[in-house]
Formats: C-alpha cells, sequence, structure tokens
C-alpha cells in the first residue's frame, strides 16, 4: 500500500495540539489527508461507520491521544485491538502521558508506537516534523477484506 493514499484519523480533543499537529505534519512533507475526531467515542463511531469519508481500515493510520472524553485513548485503543474487524489498524500513541505504566499497557493492547508529545514547543515540532518524515515510508497492511465493522 502506498502512502498516497493513506489517510490519518487524529483522535485529539486539544484544538491547539490538534492543528498544531497537522500544520507540522504538512511541513514535513505528509500532504495526505487528516480526519480528526475530538473524542474516543467519536474515534470509535468514525472507525466503525466510515463517517467522515474515512477508508476502509487497511488505507488509514490512526493517531491517538491518551487524554480525552467520554472514552480515553487505552479504551479505544483496547476495543479496537479486541475486535478482528479492526484489530490491523496502525495505531500510534501520541499522548502526553509518559507513565511508564501507561506505555506498557498501550503496548500490551497492540499499539504499534507510542509517542510522548515533548512539553516544549521547539521540542514539539521537531518531534511532529520526525514523525511526518516516518508516515511517509509508512507500509500499512492490507486487511483480509476491507469491510467495516457494523455498529
Amino acid at each position: 500500500m502506498s502512502h498516497e493514499s493513506m489517510t490519518i484519523l487524529l483522535a485529539e480533543d486539544d484544538d491547539g495540539h490538534a492543528q498544531l499537529i497537522e500544520r507540522n505534519l504538512k511541513r514535513a512533507g505528509f500532504v495526505n489527508r487528516v480526519v480528526r475526531a475530538r473524542d474516543g467515542q467519536e474515534t470509535l463511531d468514525i472507525v466503525r461507520t466510515g463517517r467522515e469519508g474515512l477508508p476502509p481500515s487497511s488505507q488509514f493510520l490512526l493517531l491517538l491521544d491518551i487524554n480525552m472524553p467520554r472514552i480515553d485513548g487505552v479504551e479505544v485503543l483496547r476495543q479496537l485491538k479486541a475486535d478482528p474487524r479492526t484489530a490491523r489498524i496502525p495505531v500510534i500513541m501520541l499522548t502526553t502521558t509518559d507513565d511508564p505504566r501507561e506505555v506498557e499497557r498501550c503496548y500490551q493492547y497492540g499499539c504499534s508506537v507510542y509517542i510522548t508529545k515533548p512539553v516544549r514547543y521547539e521540542d514539539f515540532v521537531e518531534a511532529l516534523t520526525r514523525l511526518g518524515m516516518f508516515l511517509e515510508i509508512v507500509k500499512l497492511p492490507s486487511a483480509p477484506n476491507g469491510d467495516r465493522p457494523t455498529p
């Protein structure tokens, strides 16, 4: 799968962080579509229904914050990875939480990568630039079928 058709689902409740992430991914050369969810329930709804024109799970990657309203990112990760229809979705945790227990728990649930958002603005921008360059070369897994889970 080429990155040209990859969409990012950005699950981030903080408007400032979301804008910063999108802007710096573009600066790093990632020009693909970004769909935003503002909380964990909205994230699950978008994935399960294809709302917002989200493509089948074989064509998108989830950037997931942990500290979100309604359903937190760890629970979103757990639910997605527990469902065979969504288990193959690559999930990058992108969060301010650096507690080693949370990192371990996310990897146990099946996240692909765990990235802690740096506190300093300049370091955050640099991390996003590197993430954007990384996303330019990522290959996504092919889904066994393009079916979307039924709600």
